[in-house]
């Protein structure tokens, strides 16, 4: 029997089902099809995931196989054609071909050497985590987004659409055998389900940086030092990108106000933060919901179109938390030397539910990308996962909305596959002496692409010109017996005979 490859995994969340999937394959919780192709044709196999399926006692006298995993299967359907797969990947996914594969290694390099540059280890978690790790709050648009489903042993869980609930779950696993404060960042791929717009994906890279176990507002002005870095570093200017700054304690003064109950909190955050991406009615109607009165509904909207501290201290007075940081935060801006990057807006209060002090939002200034970056403080998230708080702060950065804005500003790098060496051996019998030469130079560092068949000069050249190679080097039979090769510089065009045991 041929082979059967790995199978491919189509995950939907319970909100998102395909419409071509018939109802009658799907279960009350929507679970999962695998498709199975062996090379010789094309075979499709339904798993289904109900416990009776997985229970190998319940489906003994059934005609069942039993895959690699152990799990219970039926039997594949055959297809008398072959079927072509669609060569595209799913939507909203991306291959990353060699070119692409460059500019993606180049944007993490770059992540990484500013991580390091402010003293920052890295950390990475398993992109499939347990689903509860996500369902916080109903209304955030994260839980929505949930690629989830139930595994063969009954466990829900989901690709992780963000990074900071992991970070979270792997700080309380360590407990007090880290010394504090934790400087951490990750660069891992997220999964969010979720309606496809410019440098927004169904999955995207994320460059995380987060401290754990610093009170102080000095966190947050280190997290944005960093960024704007990593902006200088590669060719952004201020005028070019801003941060909208705030603090999700401005909100709760006006709430403390009006006696919002404090468990509505986390909702008209997330109500606020949909402002400008629907109409201000079903704002209006969102937070009447949430027991606002329009007294407080028209003050809180009154608040949020401030865009100077001043105006915000006429507002609410000098003497809260809200002021005292933010005050703060522009005064450190001014030490770091960072203050035209920055700009306070009440507005800016982030999607997600576990923020509860000063926000941040990188943008482009033209206003023609949603936002690049986005972080905060979230003091009070170790709780909801059974752990003791600890103050945090961090930011995501995805690899989607930057590479758009680069391209904006022509400030992509040209990034060509380059090879210090081309090796060529002249005769199909000095193969072997070719390779016995690229070995010479591969054993002291250099890169080497070695000609594996016997091709004429002008294919070699071509290659050579294809890989920026650096060197050429000629294996023929008169220099080989003297133990010698031919070495071309292909930018000047030198050519000399070197002895093997003096190739550098």
């Amino acid at each position: 029997m041929p082979a059967i490859l790995n199978p491919s995994l189509l995950i939907l969340h319970h909100h998102h089902h395909h419409p071509r999937l018939s109802t009658a394959v799907l279960s009350l919780r929507h679970h999962l099809n695998f498709s199975l192709f062996s090379p010789s044709r094309t075979s499709f196999r339904a798993y289904s995931t109900s416990s009776s399926s997985l229970s190998i006692e319940s489906s003994a006298n059934q005609n069942v196989r039993t895959g690699r995993s152990g799990s219970v299967s039926s039997p594949p359907v055959e297809h008398d054609n072959a079927e072509k797969i669609d060569v595209n990947p799913p939507k909203g996914t991306r291959d990353f071909p060699p070119e692409d594969m460059r500019l993606r290694n180049w944007l993490f390099h770059n992540f990484r050497e500013v991580s390091k540059q402010f003293g920052f280890e890295e950390v990475d978690f398993p992109v499939l985590e347990s689903e509860a790790l996500y369902i916080r709050k109903a209304g955030e648009e994260i839980r929505d987004q949930l690629y989830c489903f139930e595994d063969r042993g009954n466990r829900r869980v989901a690709l992780r659409p963000e990074l900071t609930p992991s970070l979270a779950r792997l700080v309380i696993q360590k407990g007090k055998s880290v010394s504090l404060p934790l400087k951490w960042f990750a660069i891992g791929q997220c999964w969010r389900y979720e309606r496809m717009t410019r440098g927004r994906r169904r999955e995207h890279y994320q460059w995380n940086m987060d401290i754990i176990g610093v009170p102080d507002v000095m966190a947050e002005a280190e997290l944005i030092s960093s960024i704007i870095t990593f902006f200088k570093r590669i060719g952004l200017t201020a005028s070019d990108v801003g941060f909208k700054i705030s603090s999700r304690k401005v909100l709760q003064e006006v709430l403390r106000c009006y006696s919002v109950p404090e468990n509505m909190f986390g909702r008209v955050c997330i109500i606020i933060d949909k402002i400008g991406k629907i109409p201000m009615d079903d704002i209006r109607k969102d937070l009447q919901s949430a027991d606002m009165s329009e007294v407080a509904i028209e003050e809180l909207l009154q608040v949020l179109s401030l865009k100077s501290l001043a105006k915000l201290e006429e507002k609410l007075g000098a003497s809260g938390e809200a002021l005292s940081d933010l005050k703060e935060l522009f005064s450190l801006a001014e030490k770091y030397g960072y203050s035209e990057w920055l700009q306070f807006d009440a507005s800016i209060v982030r999607g997600l539910a576990y923020y509860t002090g000063i926000v941040f939002e990188g943008f482009d200034r033209e206003g023609k990308l949603r936002a690049i970056c986005g972080g905060g403080r979230y003091d009070r998230l170790l709780s909801t996962f059974g752990g003791d708080d600890l103050p945090a702060c961090g930011f995501g950065f995805g690899d989607a909305v930057i590479v758009e804005l680069l391209k904006e500003r022509g400030l992509l790098p040209q990034l060509n596959l380059q090879v210090e060496n081309i090796v060529c051996s002249l005769d199909q019998e000095l193969q072997g002496a070719a390779s016995a030469v690229a070995t010479i130079l591969r054993e002291k560092g250099q890169s080497v692409d070695l000609v594996l068949e016997n091709k004429p000069l002008k294919w070699v050249f071509k290659r050579a010109a294809r890989i920026n190679a650096r060197r050429l080097i000629l294996v023929g039979n008169a220099e080989w017996q003297k133990g010698m090769v031919n070495v071309k510089t292909l930018s000047t065009g030198e050519q000399v005979e070197i002895k093997i045991d003096e190739l550098e």
